[in-house]
């Protein structure tokens, strides 16, 4: 009790008594009496009433008032002053824990009750079906059971909030006896059945709000008869569609909010007359058509939110609603070009998940001095791949993939030690917004797509969609989070295809574990993995059995198949949406990890360095090297000693020999597709459909053997879109066997050069795309991978076409490793004459440099669409680059176009290929650019000189020298040989460089690089 005593604070309430103040004036002691007894029954110790005066006093026993708590006691005195009896009682955020007090019936005069946010039990009074109340507000208590049927005899009422309680039910007909009423409120509860008939006679509503029910049955139609509404939410009430056709009646609404609705497809509900709206929302209603003109036109309107429909059409390019400033249009099928007229300054638009047409980087939108929040997430017709994904962009390829992710979703980075190892979680707490937010993180290829603003909660701080909140006694990922009103996706491109584990981490930061109204929140969305929905009314709190609990729910065997990872987090109109205030609620999550079914995270930083994954990967190759060289040497014990040292690294297949014959028919000649030096190559399918080609070492061709291993070391150290990948191999007595993805289209050069029957027709577009597909490849092998290397023999029958016609760069029997520290190597010469490089040619001064000017020559090959050793258009010019550099300087880059490309092309575009082959192919190397300038050239980022470095006299000379030089080697290398084959010949599908072509120059037999 002396403790007690001693937090004993007075709290008077001045002014309790506003509208008179006499020292005669008192309150009737019986008034008195029972304001103790109400406070009494609610479960107060904070007020003692002393009925003296009106100014009557308050004692409380309390160390600190709730935070945003609220009393009041309202009196009105009669005439003479000398008596005040009580009119209102407004107890608000106390947490009183009591019931609802019966003792208010003693109150004869009271007309208000407003017993908000606390955390009373029970049901109402039947007391108080006598009274004459004209308003009552149980907003957020604990009041349960079904609505009592003698609510419906205070017919006085003018006000009714029953929201966010737990009755259950149907709601009794009764209430329609109620025709005084204005404002009802019935959401977040548990009712059932359909809103009775009898709601047809309230007629003078003009707010009523019903979301988050079990309500049964369709929209009734009897809702045109309340033309005095101006506010109208119907959110996951649990009726079904059609919204009822014509609302045109309802002219007065100001607020209409309907969504979450099933029911059969409908028109757009007619809302012309609706002039004054100003926040429209009809969301996953099943609305098909087009919107209307309008829509568009009207005045007032602040909110659109159309989102998750089946709408089609364009968007206007005139908007005369000049007060937008949210525009949700979701999950539809609108089209066309998104206009300027919607981009106005301080909006937030969200056009995701829809058919425009893809936005490039030249586009308005994509300009990035918009002062506008805006969502093109999957906007475009093309929202399936990568390239809907990531609008104003060029078109984009990964330049590596990755297997695993960790965020610290709305938190900082941070490390987290899992299975002892310190895992980095990228953080994404620093990005404000979320309205309309489209976030990507280039550098790790992931990002997040916000939808939707908190209703009613007057907060437009970018801060609000990120929550925190202090925990010692659990891990630092659990006390941040990012939020969303309606839709929030993660998303992870450049991941690699296969099967993942998904882990969720939450925790419910918004409610409290204890016993007082922020504790009643209910939280619930949906969780779609790939568009498929995993958890449906998922609720944090009740799976982790209390809020700021940590919660953690995996998903298995997650299949990724285009290398894109999607994961939604969905509001569905469900679950409170004012506790513990406005805008707590809608999707939360806390961290999110990603993790390959089959191998271990390719991109963790654990220890801050790269020397430990430099060294990984290196060790990988190595593994590599050193079995092809002891099968090369013929050591026995190779089968066994791959088994043992590799089964950590599942990076490629171990093949059987059997298997392989499976695939390959027994190696049945009739799925032979190529012959390289070493051997043949065979087309195969594995037993999952997997098609494949198969290279199969030869024992006769030693140096052939030399520049396979040196492949099997390079190539299975790289993975890129525009690289051919090696599935596996195999080893086998005397078989080695390489395993590699199957190109449908073959080469580059067969597509090009080969007969009339194996050319393909490659149009404009797709031989600029190859080439940009070629750059990026070389750009990822020269200063991309982990292992700098030179190919040193870039040419066209070096380059696989897909079924899509990508490029995949191959062969790489001859590719060298360029140490970073040295500024070239200097080795002996191997390549193909018309494609190798000056210097490298002359010299053996190898840079990737040497890459760049075979690039060069080989885009001149895809412009022309002829072969640069094929090809003197008189005795004046010496190959295709000489006949180049002579239109270059006469202006005439068109005369170089293929003549079955002349009606297609754009001049400028032609242009831009022929000044960047020119450039790259440049005598001196210092002058040439590097690939990733080049890829930056071709997409458009990057300007190419206005004036190509014109050729010297010494620079030609010394261009011309080594083309004189190799071609005698060339002839020399010829004459040697028993077999030759004429230099137009063009390699077959998989073959290697090591194959009979008269325009290879190839290193000494005897020497192994």
């Amino acid at each position: 009790m002396v403790t007690r005593k001693l937090f004993v604070f007075w709290i008077i309430a001045v002014g309790c008594f506003s509208l008179l103040r006499y020292s005669e004036s008192k309150v009737p002691e019986e008034e008195v009496d029972a304001l103790e007894e109400i406070t009494t029954a609610m479960g107060s110790t904070y007020w003692k009433f002393i009925g003296d005066s009106c100014e009557i006093e308050m004692v409380g026993v309390t160390l600190v008032p709730p935070k945003n708590s609220e009393h009041e006691i309202s009196c009105e005195c009669e005439a003479d002053g000398t008596v005040c009896h009580v009119v209102r009682i407004a107890i608000k955020g106390y947490n009183l824990p009591g019931i609802l007090p019966p003792q208010l019936v003693k109150l004869p005069y009271l007309r208000e009750i407003d017993f908000a946010y606390n955390y009373l039990n029970g049901t109402i009074p039947i007391e108080w079906a006598s009274m004459k109340l004209t308003s009552i507000s149980l907003l957020v208590n604990r009041l349960s059971g079904e609505i009592p049927k003698y609510l419906g005899n205070i017919t006085t009422l003018t006000y009714l909030s029953l929201e966010a309680n737990q009755f259950s039910g149907p709601v009794p007909p009764e209430l329609g006896n109620l025709v005084n009423l204005t404002t009802l409120m019935l959401s977040s509860n548990q009712l059932t059945g359909n809103l009775p008939v009898t709601f047809s006679l309230l007629k003078n509503l003009t707010d009523l709000r019903i979301n988050d029910n079990n309500f049964n049955g369709t929209i009734p139609g009897f809702i045109q008869n309340w033309e005095q509404l101006s506010r109208l939410e119907m959110h996951a009430s649990g009726l079904k569609g059609p919204i009822p056709v014509n609302l045109s009646p309802l002219r007065n609404l100001l607020v209409l909010r309907i969504s979450d609705i099933n029911g059969p497809s409908q028109d757009f509900p007619v809302l012309r007359d609706m002039k004054g709206l100003v926040t429209l929302v009809l969301r996953s209603c099943n609305i098909s058509g087009e919107i209307p003109d309008y829509v568009w036109a009207m005045k007032n309107l602040e909110m659109l939110d159309l989102s998750f429909n089946k709408l089609v059409g364009k968007i206007p390019t005139r908007i005369s609603a000049d007060h937008l400033r949210f525009v949700f249009l979701s999950g539809n099928m609108l089209s066309g070009d998104v206009p300027d007229s919607i981009l106005k300054q301080g909006s937030s638009i969200d056009l995701s998940y829809n058919n425009f047409e893809w936005q490039g980087p030249e586009k308005p939108v994509c300009q990035e001095n918009m002062n506008l929040n805006l969502n093109l997430f999957r906007s475009s017709l093309s929202r399936n791949n990568l390239r809907g994904a990531l609008p104003c962009k060029k078109d984009f390829t990964c330049p590596q993939y990755s297997n695993c992710l960790h965020v610290n979703c709305g938190g900082k980075g941070t490390r987290i030690k899992e299975h002892k190892t310190n895992i980095l979680y990228e953080g994404d707490g620093d990005v404000e917004g979320g309205a309309a937010k489209y976030y990507i993180k280039e550098d790790s290829y992931w990002g997040f797509s916000s939808t939707g603003d908190f209703m009613d909660d007057n907060d437009f701080q970018n801060t609000r969609y990120t929550v925190s909140k202090p925990l010692s006694n659990i891990s630092e990922l659990y006390t941040t989070a990012r939020r969303a009103p309606i839709s929030l996706t993660y998303f992870h491109y450049c991941l690699e295809n296969g099967n993942y584990t998904i882990t969720f981490n939450f925790a419910e930061l918004q409610f409290t574990p204890d016993e007082a109204y922020n504790s009643l929140g209910r939280r619930i969305f949906d969780i779609y993995v790939q568009e498929k929905l995993v958890w449906k009314d998922f609720n944090i709190e009740s799976e982790a059995k209390g809020s700021l609990k940590p919660l953690v729910k995996q998903i298995s065997n997650v299949s990724v198949t285009t290398n894109f990872l999607e994961i939604r987090f969905f509001w569905d109109g469900k679950g409170t949406t004012r506790i513990p205030q406005r805008s707590a609620y809608g999707p939360l999550v806390s961290a999110i990890s990603v993790m390959s079914d089959s191998k271990p995270c390719s991109k963790r930083k654990n220890n801050g360095s790269s020397y430990a994954i430099v060294v990984g990967v290196l060790g990988s190759c190595l593994v590599l090297f050193t079995l092809g060289i002891l099968w090369w040497k013929g050591h026995l014990l190779v089968k066994y000693w791959w088994k043992e040292d590799t089964k950590e690294d599942s990076s490629l297949g171990n093949f059987t020999l059997k298997q392989i014959k499976v695939a390959t028919d027994d190696f049945d000649p009739a799925n032979k597709i190529g012959e390289g030096g070493f051997g043949p190559v065979f087309k195969g399918q594995l037993s999952d459909g997997t098609r494949i080609a198969v290279k199969q070492l030869s024992s006769k061709s030693r140096q052939g053997n030399c520049e396979f291993l040196n492949e099997i070391g390079m190539i299975s150290c790289l993975q890129h879109p525009n690289l051919v990948k090696l599935h596996g191999f195999c080893v086998e007595g005397d078989q080695l066997l390489l395993v590699y993805e199957y190109m449908e289209n073959n080469s580059l050069a067969r597509a090009l050069f080969g007969s009339e029957n194996n050319q393909l027709e490659l149009d404009w577009p797709t031989r600029l795309r190859i080439c940009i597909g070629i750059a990026k490849g070389l750009a990822f092998l020269h200063e991309e991978s982990r292992l700098k290397i030179v190919h040193r023999d870039i040419k066209a029958t070096n380059v696989l076409l897909d079924s899509d016609l990508n490029p995949k760069i191959s062969d790489f029997g001859l590719a060298r490793l360029d140490e970073e520290e040295k500024t070239h190597i200097t080795t002996r010469v191997a390549g193909t004459i018309g494609y190798m490089a000056p210097e490298y040619a002359l010299w053996g001064h190898l840079t990737h440099k040497a890459d760049v000017y075979s690039f060069g020559v080989l885009t001149m090959e895809l412009v022309s669409g002829k072969n640069t050793n094929n090809f003197m258009p008189s005795e004046k010019f010496v190959c295709l680059l000489d006949w180049a550099c002579h239109l270059q300087q006469s202006g005439n880059f068109i005369a170089l176009l293929d003549e079955r490309l002349r009606s297609e092309v754009k001049k400028e575009e032609v242009q831009l290929m022929v000044k960047v082959a020119l450039f790259c192919t440049n005598a001196s190397a210092s002058l040439r650019p590097t690939m990733s300038e080049v890829v930056n050239m071709l997409e458009g980022r990057m300007r190419v000189p206005d004036s190509i470095p014109e050729p010297s006299s010494f620079t030609e000379a010394l261009r011309f020298k080594a083309m004189r030089d190799l071609q005698q080697q060339k002839e020399d290398h010829s004459s040697s040989r028993s077999q030759t084959q004429n230099s137009t010949s063009v390699h077959s599908f998989y073959s290697s460089s090591t194959s009979n072509n008269s325009n290879e120059i190839k290193p000494d037999s005897g020497f192994c690089q």
